[in-house]
């Protein structure tokens, strides 16, 4: 008899719902870090005396938060689903539920997973979780310098001295960081691979590609352009009420809010270097299109383009990409 895991994960803790073969729950509250992962294992080991081999995780795509708990049961042997959060939202509006806590969403995902059955989350790479760890390391180390800049516009000037040690400081550890991320990429063929495919792509440059190797992981896991667009919450959000159809247009909230933000820049530069790029946002500009639209419309071809390229294996031809005379 199978059991269903559902764990709702937040950056500082999981709450999990065992959902037994006797329709029963058992929930608890764990930390989510490496000492909370493995009480959750052994937890589970006493809530199943019989093995954990029939048992099936299902958690949501958060952005990086779930990922070390997914690889960490992908790697005790378990079945571990990732699931899209709008597929977990709808149906909880279909089976009614109104509580919004995070030990109802956890319990609902444990119903979704028994109902639904997803299919296998395949854990990324060595190469892969590697170059995630250092890619995230190099984004808080950039946030800790942009800030001691900040303070150093306001200091005062005794303090301006020790300011400026700790900028030296994490000077030297973002390029020691950017030197591991350009070590990683070369030791792992498969990453080497892709990152001169998505080197051809103008608009990319070097702490771009390192942040879509490391969030997109591989190409094949994602079925299709949609299936990638909406994972970086680019996937267009229409809001229709009766017969009103001038509603405000957006992106989905839910998704990985890190690859979303890292194509914000690139799709900048893009907009003037990249001929397919460039084209559609001139087309937008001309129809009127507020600067917000047309960047994150930007964001997601450019995102598109560079799901093309990995697929195919073929460095970016900006003629092949073009749409074709009507």
């Amino acid at each position: 008899m199978q059991s269903f895991l559902g764990v709702d994960v937040s950056k500082a803790k999981l709450d999990v719902a065992l959902l037994l073969p006797n329709d029963k729950f058992r929930s608890k509250v764990f930390a989510n870090d490496r000492s909370g992962h493995q009480a959750l294992v052994q937890w589970l080991l006493v809530q199943l005396p019989g093995g954990l081999q029939s048992l099936h995780i299902c958690m949501e795509s958060t952005g990086s938060y779930h990922e070390a708990l997914a690889c960490v049961m992908h790697d005790q042997g378990l079945i571990v689903s990732v699931v899209n959060p709008l597929l977990v939202k709808r149906f909880a509006e279909s089976n009614g539920q109104r509580n919004k806590t995070d030990a109802a969403d956890a319990k609902c995902l444990a119903q979704f997973c028994r109902e639904k059955r997803p299919e296998r989350w395949e854990a990324p790479s060595v190469g892969v979780r590697a170059l995630q760890a250092l890619v995230a390391r190099l984004e808080t180390l950039q946030d800790m310098r942009l800030a001691e800049c900040n303070r150093r516009d306001v200091a005062h000037a005794s303090v301006i001295e020790s300011i400026a040690g700790v900028i030296a400081e994490l000077d030297a550890a973002i390029a020691q960081v950017k030197a591991q991320i350009a070590k990683t990429i070369d030791d792992d063929p498969d990453l080497k691979r892709r990152a001169q495919l998505l080197d051809t792509i103008p608009g990319l440059g070097e702490k771009s590609i390192a942040q879509l190797l490391a969030y997109i992981g591989r190409p094949e896991r994602f079925r299709n352009v949609k299936a990638v667009t909406a994972f970086a919450s680019l996937t267009p959000l229409i809001r229709q009420s009766g017969t009103s159809l001038d509603k405000r247009r957006g992106t989905h909230p839910m998704g990985h809010q890190e690859l979303k933000r890292a194509l914000y820049f690139p799709a900048m530069v893009a907009g003037r270097h990249n001929p397919l790029v460039a084209m559609f946002w001139n087309r937008l500009k001309a129809q009127g299109k507020p600067g917000k639209v047309i960047v994150v419309a930007c964001m997601h071809k450019l995102l598109a383009i560079a799901y093309g390229v990995l697929r195919s294996g073929k460095p970016f031809n900006a003629d092949h990409l073009k749409p074709s005379a009507a």
